[in-house]
């Protein structure tokens, strides 16, 4: 049964119900998120956690671990629940020194999907996101070459919906072009607005906007800010910058990632503070 107690309510993606507080699994690996997690059963006890508060919504990538974050996905919670959706993302693969190098290639992105299904234990994907640009943030370019491929496996049946990731709103228009896409996820929060008009724009579409890195990338000026409107509301950074968002726009999900049970509790609670017309100006000088 779909909750509607977490905070923000819910989303549809496409056909798919989700709540709009999701999880985001990225911290379950090991150090730099490679390798399997110090605390194996603790792993699994996060993401049963998750499921138990009513998240319907998990994002995932095959290159967590590798590998490792996907297979704890599988022991912690198959068979899934109907109402539980996964999503994942292609287009970037670890290598020997930690990096996260694009992978694009048309045979690398089918094989990218084939081991999503693989580990996942799925025969469809709910989600695919193309993950474009690098570890420095979006780069200019078409995305025709790659999405392409991803278009191919959803018309045979692989894929339910397709989105794109660290990508410039151009990129955004062109897959669009391309083939219907749910959602768009991009590093956004209190203090990297870049994306303000392209949140507006898909919100007006019905296509989901699913920040990254909610407290990333904030300067020494901008968190002393934050943390002097937590400390008035008597709550933390993470609560407030996580409430923001989701007061931000109704197709902003949410997928803060934690490997504590005690962490995930306190995102969802924090999460449900709701701010007031002076919280949100005082907030929205940050940025």
């Amino acid at each position: 049964m779909l909750s509607t107690s977490l905070p923000g309510g819910t989303w549809t993606l496409g056909d798919l119900a989700v709540t709009r507080f999701g999880y985001g699994a990225m911290q379950l690996a090991g150090p730099g998120v490679m390798g399997p997690p110090a605390d194996h059963d603790g792993a699994l006890a996060v993401l049963r956690e998750a499921v138990e508060l009513g998240i319907t919504h998990i994002d995932t990538a095959e290159a967590y671990g590798p590998r490792f974050t996907n297979q704890l996905i599988r022991e912690a919670l198959h068979p899934y629940a109907g109402s539980l959706h996964i999503a994942t993302k292609v287009g970037a693969v670890r290598d020997a020194q930690g990096g996260w190098p694009p992978a694009r290639d048309p045979a690398g992105l089918r094989r990218a999907v084939h081991d999503n299904l693989d580990t996942l234990g799925l025969e469809v994907l709910d989600l695919v996101n193309l993950r474009l640009g690098n570890a420095e943030g979006p780069q200019p370019g078409s995305v025709a070459e790659a999405f392409g491929p991803l278009v191919e496996l959803q018309q045979q049946g692989l894929i339910r919906h397709l989105g794109v990731s660290n990508a410039t709103a151009e990129q955004v228009a062109e897959a669009k072009s391309i083939a219907p896409i749910v959602c768009v996820q991009n590093m956004y929060n209190l203090a990297h607005r870049h994306d303000d008009e392209l949140i507006d724009a898909l919100a007006e579409e019905g296509i989901a906007y699913v920040p990254f890195f909610p407290l990333g990338g904030f300067s020494p000026l901008q968190s002393a800010a934050l943390s002097a409107v937590a400390a008035r509301l008597e709550t933390t950074p993470m609560s407030v910058a996580l409430a923001w968002l989701l007061q931000r726009s109704p197709n902003i999900l949410l997928i803060p990632g934690t490997s504590s049970v005690a962490h995930l509790r306190e995102n969802v609670a924090g999460a449900a503070l709701t701010l007031s017309a002076a919280d949100l100006t005082e907030l929205g000088k940050i940025g």
